[in-house]
Formats: structure tokens, sequence, C-alpha cells
């Protein structure tokens, strides 16, 4: 999701509310304790320099019981960080603290926000001399085309 997503999404709602996808919850209770940028510059194992951007929210879990975050609350910092920070219009990656930091893609499932898992990836598969997939066929196909093509007349044998 991007940051123009979320900034639409926020004014439809009562609360905020963030939901792992195993639909277990952030508690209630959170504060989102900093908006900025992340910027990663880095060589993949081919040797291709990339670049990336995302918009990053960081949650917290705090004692504070009483504490609700409103969605319009949310929109000032995201605004706020805007005009001082420069954020752009990048992909949203949270950043929550369960055993370790996780950091999560966002998603909008029409009521909460969802955490998606995110995943590593290589890159450059063609450089790590990875196997390509293999192309996928049915036995009852094979039987098929071969029986049409190998009869005693075909001269296949």
């Amino acid at each position: 999701m991007k940051l123009s997503e979320i900034k639409n999404i926020l004014p439809t709602l009562h609360n905020v509310e963030f939901q792992f996808e195993d639909g277990t919850f952030v508690p209630e209770h959170f504060h989102v304790t900093e908006v900025g940028t992340i910027t990663k510059s880095f060589i993949d194992c081919g040797g291709t320099i990339r670049n990336e951007k995302v918009v990053n929210f960081q949650l917290w879990n705090a004692n504070d019981y009483e504490h609700r975050l409103k969605p319009e609350k949310l929109l000032n910092i995201i605004a706020l960080s805007e005009e001082k920070l420069g954020i752009e219009d990048h992909e949203i990656e949270v950043e929550y603290q369960n055993v370790t930091i996780g950091k999560y893609d966002l998603d909008f499932n029409g009521k909460t926000f969802v955490l998606k898992n995110k995943t590593t990836a290589c890159l450059a598969q063609e450089a790590c001399g990875l196997p390509t997939e293999k192309k996928k066929l049915k036995l009852s196909d094979l039987s098929s085309q071969s029986g049409a093509c190998c009869t005693p007349e075909s001269g296949c044998c």
C-alpha cells in the first residue's frame, strides 16, 4: 500500500486497527512512534546496483492502556512528516516488535490494516545458478499426444 492510499482510507475510519495475517491484532493501545523514509542502496548477488525507498511506520506497544490512535491524528502525523521530511508517495513498510523487530507490508481488508509478512528473494536468479522452474506436464496429456503420433504407420518407431 502506498502512502496516498492510506491517506484516502483513514478519513473513512472510526478507529485505526492493525491486524496480522493470522488474524491476531496489534494491541489497540499502540502508538505510531515514527513516520519516515528509509532508503536502501545495495548490490545484489548478480552485481546490479539497486535503490529502494519506503515510507516507514513504526508501531510501539506501550503500557498506555487508555491510548487509542484516531485516524485524524495519524493523518496529522503523516502531513507533518510530508512537510518536514519531504516524504514522497512510496510503499509503506511497518515495523513492529514481537520477539524482534519485524517488517511488514501493509494492506487493507475493508475494516483493518493488515500487516503482511515480508519474504526474501534472490533478485538475480540468473546469476546465482539457480535451476529454472521446470514446466509441469500432466501425464494424461503426454499419453494422448504420444498416442496420436506413434501409430504403426507414423514411422516414429
